[in-house]
């Protein structure tokens, strides 16, 4: 009798993609699209900061606010971009879902 471990191999793994690929079901994204946005647009929020701090000779995650006014204007910034963010993402969620 001939072994063939290949084989056997690569129809266990067509095998398992196939029962995969069949209990897939189309779905619509809904609120989670918003989610997705929400995060975008946090990351956009933390990009600013970071660039805000540097732009004042800071390094942000080690000086804080304490650090001076300009520290200061950076998280208000960032704090009002943060709150943005959100307002926006509560608008989308309670919108329809298709």
């Amino acid at each position: 009798m001939v072994n063939f471990p290949r084989v056997a191999a690569s129809a266990s793994l067509l095998f398992f993609l196939l029962l995969l690929t069949s209990m897939m079901e189309p779905t619509s994204a809904g609120p989670i699209v918003a989610g997705g946005g929400i995060a975008m647009c946090y990351t956009a929020c933390n990009a600013g900061y970071v660039t805000c701090m540097l732009g004042c000779g800071l390094i942000a995650g080690v000086a804080g606010p304490l650090a001076g006014p300009a520290a200061v204007a950076c998280s208000a910034t960032q704090g009002s971009c943060m709150a943005a963010c959100t307002a926006g993402g509560l608008v989308t969620l309670v919108a329809p879902t298709p």
